[in-house]
């Protein structure tokens, strides 16, 4: 159970951002299985499952949370056991009700701290998928839409600012820097390439089958077209945003930027085997018949601390938090006696020790270092 319980709490630990990390589809990665998720209120009529002082949580309101998790667990090829699924929910539940208390103990201060680091975590998010139509469509996909990431985000992001002056959670600059200079290994980007690519899918868009041999057939004859012009010099982000079905890249000319290990080994050996402004010959994956232009092949370097730096902080926020886990449980449950927190559905009332409850939630805030 201690095991269920920490890898529950890292995948709350996550936040929001559990729900889209990894899911920015590039052509050589697969992109999650698209579903349409109704609401569970428009189901079933709502009720309350815990409730306190100026506080509840609806069914619907933890259905919604369960569903984005359990998205995400499937677009990572996880199962979830009957008995882990109860008690994610019930980490789930006590996630929910921590948020609505932190946010009752919100100043001013802290919601504009919390709206700061939102828009940082969303543009973050932006840039990772590559578009905001490919952003939607990774939303989509795991029951979820721009309007409620950004409402859920905010809230996180706003509780996190509350948990971090009540308990003094401060991580100054000169700790950041600090952990920079300790940690080169930590920070080394390696050699990547800069390059855009026009795709011609060999899938169907909204089944994901394999085209037939003579859709095949003719997508490839389009390919050679596209080929020649490209190789005849015309502006090849004009051709891709004309031709490429890759949503995840067109709108920008077909651009991404990625290192070794990224893409799969076909795309990935034409790319690196290109002279810059070279052109490729028709590159065949398993997503269909692929034309790609090198534009830049960039060295192995220490990525600048100024780009790492946010990262950094919100990693070191979580290790203060982690060595200062019982001064956090202990302020969370004096909060919920305080605001009288009762748990009124009995299958999601925590059974375990106080030392092996979920943490209270402190997102970090993308992607931290490993």
């Amino acid at each position: 159970m201690k095991r269920a319980t920490k890898f529950f709490a890292a995948i709350l630990a996550a936040g929001s951002l559990s729900v889209v990390q990894g899911l920015a589809a590039a052509p050589g990665q697969a992109d999650s299985p698209a579903a349409t998720k109704p609401k569970t209120s428009d189901l079933f009529p709502d009720e309350v499952v815990a409730k306190g002082k100026g506080i509840q949580v609806t069914r619907s309101q933890l259905d919604n949370a369960m569903i984005s998790i359990k998205s995400t667990f499937t677009a990572r090829g996880q199962d979830i056991t009957p008995d882990d699924m109860t008690h994610l929910e019930q980490a789930v539940l006590d996630r929910l009700i921590q948020i609505q208390i932190l946010l009752k103990k919100a100043t001013d201060a802290d919601k504009a701290l919390g709206k700061e680091t939102c828009d940082q975590r969303l543009q973050a998010i932006k840039t990772r998928a590559g578009s905001e139509e490919a952003l939607n469509r990774q939303l989509k996909s795991v029951g979820t839409s721009p309007q409620e990431l950004q409402a859920k985000m905010l809230e996180e992001s706003t509780a996190q600012a509350v948990m971090e002056r009540e308990l003094k959670l401060k991580v100054s600059d000169d700790d950041v820097k600090k952990f920079y200079d300790d940690n080169p290994s930590k920070f080394e980007q390696p050699e990547m390439v800069r390059a855009s690519h026009i795709l011609l899918s060999t899938k169907d868009p909204d089944t994901n089958k394999e085209l037939t041999d003579e859709q095949k057939s003719a997508k490839h004859k389009k390919a050679e077209e596209v080929l020649k012009r490209a190789k005849a010099g015309e502006d090849f982000a004009k051709l891709a945003k004309e031709y490429s079905e890759d949503p995840g890249s067109k709108d920008k000319g077909g651009e991404y930027q990625f290192s070794r290990g990224q893409m799969v080994p076909q795309f990935e050996t034409a790319a690196f085997s290109l002279k810059t402004n070279e052109v490729s010959d028709i590159v065949t994956t398993q997503f269909g018949y692929h034309i790609i232009k090198l534009s830049e092949k960039i060295p192995a370097k220490k990525v600048e601390l100024s780009k790492v730096a946010p990262d950094i902080k919100e990693y070191l926020k979580q290790q203060l938090a982690q060595k200062r886990s019982e001064d956090v449980q202990q302020y969370m449950t004096n909060l919920k006696k305080e605001y009288g927190v009762e748990i009124l559905d009995d299958n999601l009332k925590m059974k375990e020790t106080a030392s092996n409850e979920p943490p209270p939630i402190i997102s970090p805030a993308g992607k931290t270092q490993k």
